[in-house]
């Protein structure tokens, strides 16, 4: 069960995972082993799942932000792992998605420009059959974050103390 103090080790690590564990325990009101221990148990249950460095897009050229939404004719398990394996090619599909609704899968697509998106629409397709592709271009990314919201984790349950 993650109780309050994890909850406030993981909105630090969320933040910055370059914060040294020893400040983490500072700011949580721990010492740096305990600390590293509720850090490690959170990887082993996997809470944690991985600590990335996050990139600029404009400085590696991958400002072109496209929201792809695709439909297809057949909806079963063998044409949806062989969609899947075909979408793994792609380093420029960044999120992949299957949806409820009209649209039944959804990419993010991470490109320098219309003519490498339009490459990378020509290889798809050549790869696998797709009744309906639909794309969207962002104009301005107005919020991006990788946190992820913290309040919903359910609370500890208060100890009773027996009399």
């Amino acid at each position: 069960m993650i109780d309050r103090i994890d909850r406030r080790i993981l909105a630090i690590l969320q933040e910055d995972c370059t914060v040294p564990v020893a400040e983490i325990g500072r700011r949580v009101g721990l010492s740096t082993t305990p600390c590293w221990r509720r850090i490690q148990k959170m990887e082993e249950d996997g809470v944690i799942t991985g600590r990335v460095a996050l990139l600029d897009p404009h400085k590696v050229n991958t400002k072109v932000t496209a929201f792809v939404a695709i439909t297809t004719s057949r909806h079963n398990d063998d044409w949806l792992r062989k969609f899947a394996d075909v979408i793994k090619e792609f380093p420029e599909v960044v999120e992949f998605y299957r949806m409820a609704g009209q649209v039944d899968y959804l990419l993010r697509v991470v490109v320098p420009d219309i003519e490498a998106y339009d490459g990378f629409y020509k290889r798809l397709i050549a790869k696998i059959d797709i009744a309906d592709v639909s794309t969207t271009f962002a104009m301005e990314q107005i919020k991006y974050t990788t946190e992820l919201p913290l309040a919903y984790v359910p609370a500890e349950k208060p100890k009773t103390v027996a009399v």
